[in-house]
């Protein structure tokens, strides 16, 4: 009766051995399928790493790309649209003020449009208010031109902001102190933009605009060298129409000087006898 009970005791342990032998093959099955604890977090870190650089690398590279489209963008309109002046004197106050920035219209006269009499234009005076032609040599001037093509520094010396009086086949005459200007025989009313205590003109000259030019005048005439001091020189002060930039449209700078430059109406009566026919 007393061997029974050691051998089921004895199957006993040996089940328990085999139970625990299985559970610890299990386990290390399971070991060798999964990382150790300190390999997978180096794995995560080093992706964690990668992701954060990828985005950065990203981000700079859209921003350099977005900064040259914007560029290239502005450019492309300065050249061919719209550009950006900074006005260096006094001679066009007070509709124009020293330092204002203004926007000339580069379209204005293209597909048939000629300037008219009364618009301020924007002009390149190399020729005929300026002898000899300027341009920008080494890196400083270089700079100078490209923050003058945005409009960021005043324009160079070969820049003129004026307005018209006189285009192709006009007379303009002027008696001087105290007299007004006239334009074919009519005398025109400009105390609308002339700065205040000017005269019209203080020099006395009579003049027919020769065809495809134009008679220019500072609206602070007492201020502005202009048509008038060109007088006899060879050109005789007409600013050739191929040479204008465009219209000037707008004072965008600074905020308390906003305004559009329109075409007063003084010039309206002056009727259609210059070579460009009616005024509009």
């Amino acid at each position: 009766m007393s061997a029974v009970p050691r051998v089921v005791g004895d199957a006993a342990a040996e089940a328990a051995e085999g139970t625990e032998a299985a559970e610890a093959a299990e386990a290390a099955a399971k070991a060798d399928e999964c990382p150790e604890d300190g390999a997978e977090e180096d794995v995560a870190g080093d992706d964690g790493e990668e992701d954060a650089e990828e985005p950065g690398r990203s981000r700079s590279r859209d921003l350099l790309l977005l900064v040259g489209i914007c560029l290239l963008s502005l450019l492309l309109v300065n050249a061919f649209v719209a550009r950006p002046f900074a006005v260096p004197s006094a001679s066009m106050e007070n509709t124009l003020r020293t330092g204002d920035r203004l926007v000339a219209n580069k379209l204005a006269y293209s597909f048939g449009s000629r300037p008219q009499r009364g618009d301020v234009v924007v002009f390149d005076g190399t020729g005929t208010f300026r002898k000899g032609p300027t341009k920008p040599t080494g890196f400083w001037d270089g700079l100078r031109s490209f923050g003058q093509d945005l409009g960021l520094v005043p324009a160079g010396d070969s820049i003129y902001v004026k307005r018209v009086i006189g285009v192709g086949g006009d007379r303009v005459t002027s008696t001087g102190p105290g007299g007004r200007i006239t334009v074919n025989g009519v005398p025109v009313d400009e105390s609308s933009y002339l700065a205040p205590g000017d005269e019209p003109s203080n020099v006395a000259f009579d003049v027919v605009v020769p065809p495809g030019t134009l008679w220019v005048m500072g609206d602070h005439r007492s201020a502005s060298r202009d048509s008038r001091d060109h007088l006899g020189e060879p050109g005789g002060g007409f600013v050739p129409e191929d040479k204008v930039v465009g219209r000037a449209e707008w004072v965008v700078f600074p905020v308390g000087h906003w305004s559009s430059l329109d075409r007063p109406e003084a010039f309206a009566a002056t009727g259609g006898t210059g070579g460009h026919g009616d005024q509009r």
